[in-house]
């Protein structure tokens, strides 16, 4: 009985860590996101730098590496004080699928 109940208890436990909400800033930029070099991105066309402390997040919303990012994919980006690329989201097809609110 007390192994039933751990097992149920565990289970519950992974349950909230599947239902995460993206929270994107509606301030953050759309463009399609290419990794160059080392900290080096393409995002619409123009290259750019990461800053130190930058995060790139899945669709999953899990940190990746710039490297692992699929080639051209659509994401969302806000950056830093310095003009450097900060925080990367990569879109699921639903947030593709959303407008981007007018600024």
């Amino acid at each position: 009985m007390l192994r039933a109940l751990f097992l149920t208890l565990a289970m519950a436990a992974t349950l909230g860590a599947q239902a995460q909400v993206r929270s994107i800033p509606e301030a953050a930029k759309r463009a399609q996101m290419r990794h160059l070099q080392d900290t080096r991105v393409e995002l619409g066309g123009k290259e750019m730098r990461l800053s130190a402390g930058a995060q790139v997040r899945d669709t999953a919303n899990r940190i990746v590496q710039p490297s692992a990012v699929p080639e051209r994919s659509l994401v969302k980006y806000t950056l830093d004080a310095t003009g450097m690329v900060h925080r990367v989201w990569i879109l699921t097809q639903h947030e593709a699928a959303q407008k981007d609110k007018e600024p």
